[in-house]
């Protein structure tokens, strides 16, 4: 069994961090072996926070989908509503992160303003 989002999300967080550590890229890869379609797929290549948010909003559609259909008394069941309490998780953590990234951009606005404001350019 494997958690495919999870996997997925590390890969397009690798893509949007710039991260070159080859051994989890390929780590990553092998256990999405035979699962890279639709919002997995999407969710691997994302190259952006936003991309991100998207594609792993899909995948987590898919699974609650998949969850569903899935007999409580199969073997599997328990697995299944583990990896959506994982994922769901996973996704507010990528929402901290794109708020957090968001309140730097705007302290770093604050800071240009405050600079200009102390030494003005004549123009």
């Amino acid at each position: 069994m494997s958690c495919y989002e999870i996997e997925a999300l590390r890969l397009g967080l690798m893509n949007v961090l710039g991260t070159e550590d080859d051994h989890a890229r390929q780590h990553a890869e092998q256990e999405l072996e035979g699962h890279m379609t639709g919002p997995i797929e999407a969710l691997a290549g994302a190259e952006t926070l936003a991309a991100i948010e998207r594609h792993l909003d899909a995948a987590l559609v898919d699974l609650e989908e998949e969850i569903a259909a899935t007999p409580e008394d199969d073997p599997e069941y328990d697995y299944l509503r583990g990896r959506l309490v994982a994922v769901r998780d996973a996704e507010r953590a990528v929402s901290r992160i794109t708020m957090q990234g968001e309140d730097v951009l705007d302290g770093l606005g604050e800071a240009h303003d405050v600079l200009h404001e102390a030494f003005p350019v004549d123009e």
